[in-house]
């Protein structure tokens, strides 16, 4: 393969994460090459398993339909999503009263609060709330604690429903931390779970300041439930930079996008 082909599948990539697919006519007009070549280059690309074809083009290899369990989500990317939760906690500051979603990037964040003072931490994930019990029994954090009772999912170790909603609406967070299954430009924040989505959109609402912890594997993905625009964010925190084609508008929303590097 030579450079050029090789550009070309930077390319493909390069769109795949801003749109989550591409189309093989498409791919043709845009690379201006034949329709056996952009096979050629999808073959290719699925054997590094960085694309999984389908009938007229390819999609992302990480969309996958059902949620996995949060034993299963906490030992993917492990690496990505510490560097991602020491850049939040790096975000809050002394005396804030924040929000932190479920999620296993979101939980990250707990084990770099501990320099930090008087905060408040609101949550709906029972791992975080273990977690944040274990610190402060152990004189590591210091921080009032308030947990969001609702309806228990074992399985993803959070809880959610109305009585969750009821609650956080009693409060105004400085900053919310939100966890999503899926990023894209036009069809904002996803989640897998429909249950999960009004909750987070309170966590929102009642934030002065809202941050999406997000790793590579989100970006360009689409999930079955909206939580909210992308517009309605401050702060995206990923692994790696902004498809390049969404930075214009991504300006245009006033949503800042941080990359935690190595």
């Amino acid at each position: 393969m030579s450079l050029f082909g090789e550009e070309r599948k930077q390319i493909i990539l390069q769109l795949i994460n801003s749109n989550g697919k591409v189309r093989t006519n498409e791919l043709v007009k845009k690379l201006q090459v034949s329709s056996e070549s952009i096979r050629r280059y999808l073959e290719e690309l699925e054997a590094e398993k960085k694309l999984k074809r389908v009938y007229g083009g390819a999609v992302k290899l990480t969309v996958e339909r059902f949620e996995p369990s949060h034993i299963a989500r906490e030992v993917l990317r492990a690496e990505e999503k510490k560097r991602i939760g020491r850049l939040a906690a790096d975000l809050v500051q002394d005396s804030d009263t924040i929000v932190i979603d479920e999620g296993t990037t979101t939980l990250k964040m707990i084990n770099f609060l501990v320099t930090k003072k008087d905060l408040t931490i609101l949550t709906s994930s029972i791992t975080a709330l273990n977690r944040l019990i274990e610190y402060q029994n152990n004189g590591m954090l210091a921080a009032d604690i308030y947990f969001l009772g609702g309806k228990v999912s074992a399985k993803h170790h959070r809880v959610s429903g109305t009585y969750a909603e009821k609650m956080m609406k009693q409060f105004y967070v400085d900053k919310a931390f939100i966890a999503a299954d899926g990023i894209l430009l036009h069809k904002g924040l996803t989640c897998y779970e429909p249950d999960r989505t009004e909750l987070a959109r309170c966590f929102i609402e009642n934030a002065n300041e809202s941050i999406v912890l997000a790793d590579h594997s989100k970006i360009g993905v689409s999930t079955l439930c909206k939580i909210a625009d992308l517009g309605e964010v401050d702060i995206v925190i990923s692994d790696m930079a902004a498809p390049a084609e969404w930075n214009k508008e991504l300006q245009a929303k006033n949503v800042a996008w941080m990359v935690a590097e190595e």
